[in-house]
């Protein structure tokens, strides 16, 4: 039973520190899966919400992000992106809405949390 602790402990602690981990080298367009609790790099959006007991709380608010990186990508490129981070520079807002995947906090009502984002240069 001590090994079999053990080793979910060490499989626990090895999915939170992926999960956890800003994203190396990522090409243009990537989506990445982190916790919340991790800031947004620079040259990111983030595009959804959702819970994972992977990291590490004991309720059910949203505490992981898909991040996607901007840059590189071509000018008149269009993306949808949450309103829980500012976009790059070169961006602009086209349009907001509604969108339940970017629920970052609970009762957050149903404001426009949610933009539709234009390279422009």
């Amino acid at each position: 039973m001590t090994r079999f602790r053990t080793a979910t402990m060490v499989l626990a602690a090895a999915a939170m520190s992926a999960l956890a981990a800003a994203p190396a080298q990522a090409a243009p367009g990537d989506v990445t899966t982190t916790c919340a609790s991790t800031a947004t790099p620079s040259g990111y959006v983030d595009v959804s919400w959702g819970y994972s007991a992977s990291c590490g709380t004991q309720n059910f608010n949203p505490n992981i992000k898909q991040i996607k990186q901007l840059t590189g990508l071509p000018i008149g490129t269009v993306v949808q992106a949450c309103g829980s981070t500012y976009y790059p520079a070169g961006w602009v807002q086209t349009s907001s809405y509604y969108s339940s995947s970017c629920v970052a906090w609970p009762n957050s009502g149903f404001n426009n949390n949610a933009w539709t984002l234009k390279r422009v240069s």
